[in-house]
């Protein structure tokens, strides 16, 4: 018996991105539903985070659909984006004396009415987002005192404040320490379980499968591979992609590991 499967809230078809005349992406897909994480991995330079600055609407590709909750991205006036998706990007700006709560308060700006002033379900749903990524406490805290870690929860917490049910999410685990990296993956698997639809691009192969539905594998500007981790991730298409000899080891549940070995890859030293 076939069970009914949401309608995605993010559908990437085709995507074709020029870049300086360059060409980066070619007939890219991405989809995702409410209730799934999907993770897009690659190698440096494939197009990863351009596949997500385009499912974004933060660049708009030379050919192929981008469409949220089936609207076509194009239709959807600037204002009104926010309210369908929000964006973590990979660098987030650290403006000069702000603080936690007031950097939240900006993601919360698109609901605002046209006094600017919040009213309380603006401040509940500040509230809500600080709580969700376990940052009441670092509130009034100058987002340049915090570490990696923490900023990164700061810039999740602006990001849940929009109360979109998309996330999109650039490299949020690059240069934190282990411990961060598992809170903030903890953390996007739960948005996951909580109903968003949460789609990032991540380097971390062994993270990606152990908290991803779905991994999207971008390789040399192109979509090769979409499925569960242990069907994408095998040792073929990690030696084609990666040019590494290695293996995905689901483990025993709690941990996934990739076993790389010391055996060359022929075609990785070639032209080299």
């Amino acid at each position: 018996m076939s069970v009914d499967r949401p309608d995605p809230l993010l559908e990437v078809r085709g995507v074709d991105v020029r870049i300086g005349g360059t060409a980066i992406l070619h007939g890219c897909d991405l989809t995702a539903r409410a209730g799934e994480l999907v993770a897009v991995v690659g190698p440096n330079g494939a197009g990863k985070s351009t596949l997500g600055r385009v499912a974004a609407g933060l660049l708009a590709p030379a050919a192929g659909t981008v469409r949220w909750g089936g609207q076509d991205v194009g239709a959807v006036r600037a204002r009104r984006r926010p309210h369908h998706r929000a964006y973590v990007p990979q660098r987030g700006r650290v403006p000069d004396g702000i603080r936690v709560r007031e950097a939240v308060e900006l993601g919360r700006a698109p609901h605002v009415g046209l006094l600017g002033r919040p009213t309380t379900t603006d401040h509940d749903a500040i509230d809500r987002a600080l709580a969700r990524t376990r940052m009441t406490g670092f509130a009034q805290r100058r987002l340049s005192t915090l570490s990696g870690g923490e900023l990164q929860r700061a810039q999740l917490s602006v990001a849940l404040a929009q109360e979109a049910p998309l996330l999109l999410a650039d490299e949020p685990t690059a240069s934190l320490d282990l411990g961060a990296a598992v809170t903030v993956a903890r953390l996007l698997r739960a948005l996951a379980d909580d109903g968003l639809a949460v789609v990032l691009v991540v380097h971390d192969l062994a993270l990606a499968a152990a908290i991803a539905d779905t991994v999207v594998v971008v390789h040399r500007g192109r979509t090769v591979a979409t499925g569960p981790a242990e069907e994408v991730l095998t040792p073929d298409r990690l030696a084609a992609v990666w040019e590494v000899d290695a293996e995905l080891d689901p483990g025993d549940g709690a941990r996934t590991a990739l076993r790389v070995g010391w055996r060359p890859v022929p075609h990785a030293l070639e032209g080299r």
